[in-house]
């Protein structure tokens, strides 16, 4: 099942890709970094999951998605809001991470001449929930809040699709996949 859902997501990706990068030419505006008003939606995989508890030993691929929300325009860049959440399971091991965070997009400080290209890091404070379907471990190790960074980026393919790149220390060190902007 594991396998069946981290297929279908690259798959999903792969075909969003495809389908608006042949026309990403055709509709491309004058500016499509993120700004004030905006609301990004990304969903994901993320390569090498941060759980640390038990040494990742025998956990698949984490998956995630998430939101946010251009809240000001400053001289220099945005400041957007939003959360996301991500989920690993394996060996009898669920984990579940939800939470908020902060971002600050910097592409007017660095004045990127690429319209593109968003630019973008910032904190977040998750809840990491460990389940255990193991008898000899206690459910709740591990499990309590953990503050974390983020720095990534995102390029757009067209006004409304882009992919995201995120190193960070969220529910993977390295979280990548699809952006819609609404």
């Amino acid at each position: 099942m594991k396998k069946l859902l981290t297929y279908g997501w690259l798959i999903l990706g792969f075909t969003l890709f495809s389908a608006y990068s042949t026309n990403a030419q055709d509709n491309m505006a004058t500016s499509y970094p993120f700004q004030e008003g905006d609301l990004v939606i990304n969903a994901g995989i993320g390569l090498g999951a941060t759980y640390s508890t038990f040494g990742g030993g025998g956990l698949g691929l984490p998956l995630g998605a998430g939101a946010e929300y251009g809240v000001a325009d400053l001289e220099t860049g945005i400041i957007g809001v939003g959360g996301d959440f991500g989920f690993i399971s394996g060996s009898g091991v669920s984990i579940l991470y939800i939470g908020g965070k902060g971002s600050y997009h910097f592409n007017e400080l660095l004045e990127l001449g690429n319209d593109n290209l968003d630019l973008y890091g910032g904190l977040g404070l998750y809840y990491r929930n460990y389940s255990f379907s193991n008898s000899f471990v206690s459910s709740n190790v591990g499990s309590g809040m953990v503050a974390a960074f983020h720095l990534g980026a995102r390029y757009y393919f067209s006004e409304q699709l882009g992919a995201y790149a995120e190193l960070g220390n969220n529910w993977g060190w390295l979280n990548i996949g699809v952006a819609f902007k609404l």
